[in-house]
């Protein structure tokens, strides 16, 4: 594809000037009312060394109100970036709506300069695209303007481009060996810029080739293409059709049950329980260690009804954990921050590094049932969703970390008892609210939600574990049981 492309394009310093202050007018009011629409944006850089990403970046942010845009350069991963997902640290730097982002390089990186360089072994190159596509899709379904532009130079011009820089005693710092080595094998490195394009040029997330032989003519295409994806989103969203907020469930006899078939007659006597729980705690706390060591992170997602016994389970899990190894992440509902960035924004901020353990009571399935339900937010995205959620947990899986996900089940009869008990007994009257009982009318719907869910996001990656929970002393049980078999299963200790 590259190697057609014609490099002599030019202009005159008379049009690039003329053309130059038009788009900075623009562009500055552009911005403006991205602002005002709350749209967020995220402009990439890719291209070869001394293409010039730096210069060009330079002249687009000069017409902007530098309030609202941040630049990042992305080297090579951290100690910290390396012990979390590949995608975490680019998750961690979207921009918030109505910001905009600008990547000098970007999570391309890994496909590029780190599998030349051997940083990422071929068999983790198909999973790396696929979290790739994945990633820009989530963003921009969820209204995030993508703009991607790779700026290609001739080996000839980049040879003559690195002699400059290291003839240069204020510049030659800016030349590596690995600059030199890539120029030596041009063509080779091209070809990895080839695959690239090819397989993440999506209609979501399309590429730019820009000719940069002429650094005039470069600026001026992309202030051109910035300026044009900034009118067509404004467009886009002036004759957008009105949201639909509707849970779209299904009625009659073909309906998908998996709640209505769980045993809640499976019990633990008090003896039973407190024998069990002592032995497999201390199991656990030994499992701990060896996954610190080992550097495996675990992610424990727990969801079930109101007053379903997810705080009982997690304590007992936690009970069993060095402290410094684990994090325990109530989620309510967003707060400011939180809502004005993807809805799986504030979950990735919070996953564990490598040997760390992360739970979290209550998680990013609130999309597929309270906010479905109660119509906080439209049906495009909560249908999305369950694609969405199983990818970032299959990016967990890929990592290398543990994913389990527990539905603490209990029947309505047990929860009405849970509650009048919380709401006599005056050390627990603060963990039952008059939207709890509200919620009780709407049992039906949440159960048809949970049923949905857990047959579409349940994976051999990131299983569902429905926990019988009427008997509290069971239910919390089989939680550890759960963790510990998984654990010993990833750590070699059984067969899988």
């Amino acid at each position: 594809m590259l190697e057609k492309v014609d490099l002599s394009k030019k202009l005159e310093k008379e049009e690039y000037k003329k053309r130059k202050e038009e788009l900075e007018t623009s562009l500055s009011g552009l911005q403006r009312k991205l602002r005002e629409k709350k749209v967020p944006v995220m402009i990439v850089f890719e291209g070869l060394g001394s293409a010039g990403k730096g210069e060009v970046i330079n002249k687009l942010i000069l017409p902007l109100d530098p309030r609202g845009f941040e630049v990042f350069t992305t080297g090579k991963e951290t100690q910290e970036e390396e012990m979390h997902p590949f995608l975490w640290r680019f998750w961690t730097k979207t921009p918030e709506r109505g910001r905009i982002a600008i990547y000098d390089r970007s999570w391309y990186r890994k496909v590029l300069l780190d599998r030349y360089d051997g940083l990422t072994p071929q068999k983790e190159m198909e999973a790396s695209y696929e979290e790739i596509n994945s990633f820009e899709k989530m963003l921009a379904d969820d209204g995030m303007l993508i703009i991607k532009f790779f700026l290609y130079i001739s080996k000839k011009e980049q040879k003559k481009r690195i002699r400059e820089l290291l003839g240069n005693r204020e510049t030659k710092w800016r030349v590596s060996k690995g600059d030199l080595d890539r120029n030596r094998h041009y063509e080779e490195f091209l070809r990895l810029h080839d695959m690239m394009l090819q397989k993440t040029d999506t209609s979501y997330a399309p590429w730019t080739i820009v000719e940069a032989e002429q650094k005039k003519y470069a600026v001026i295409k992309v202030m051109s293409i910035v300026e044009k994806c900034f009118q067509d989103k404004l467009t886009e969203i002036e004759n957008a059709p009105a949201l639909v907020k509707d849970g779209k469930f299904s009625e009659g006899t073909y309906v998908t049950s998996t709640l209505k078939n769980v045993d809640l007659s499976k019990a633990l006597s008090r003896r039973e329980y407190e024998e069990k729980l002592e032995l497999l705690q201390k199991k656990l706390s030994r499992l701990h260690n060896e996954l610190y060591t080992k550097r495996i992170p675990v992610i424990l997602a727990f969801e079930g009804w109101d007053a379903g016994g997810k705080g009982g389970a997690i304590k007992r899990l936690t009970g069993a954990l060095d402290p410094r190894g684990y994090t325990v992440n109530p989620t309510a509902a967003p707060n400011d921050i939180e809502k004005v960035h993807h809805y799986l924004w504030r979950f990735w901020t919070k996953v564990p590094k490598d040997g760390h353990v992360a739970v979290f009571d209550r998680t990013w399935y609130g999309r597929v049932m309270v906010e479905r339900i109660e119509g906080f937010c439209a049906s495009r995205d909560w249908e999305r969703a369950y694609k969405e959620m199983n990818d970032m947990e299959k990016q967990f899986s890929n990592h290398g970390a543990v994913v389990l996900k527990f539905w603490m089940q209990i029947d309505k009869e047990e929860q009405e008892r849970r509650f009048t008990e919380r709401q006599n007994t005056p050390d627990k009257t603060w963990k039952i609210t008059d939207e709890d009982w509200r919620n009780r009318e709407k049992w039906d719907l949440y159960e048809q939600a949970v049923d949905e869910m857990l047959i579409r996001t349940s994976t051999t990656y990131a299983p569902w574990v429905i926990v019988e929970g009427n008997n509290k002393y069971y239910a919390r049980i089989k939680v550890l049981e759960t963790v510990i078999d998984a654990i010993e299963k990833r750590l070699g200790k059984k067969s899988v």
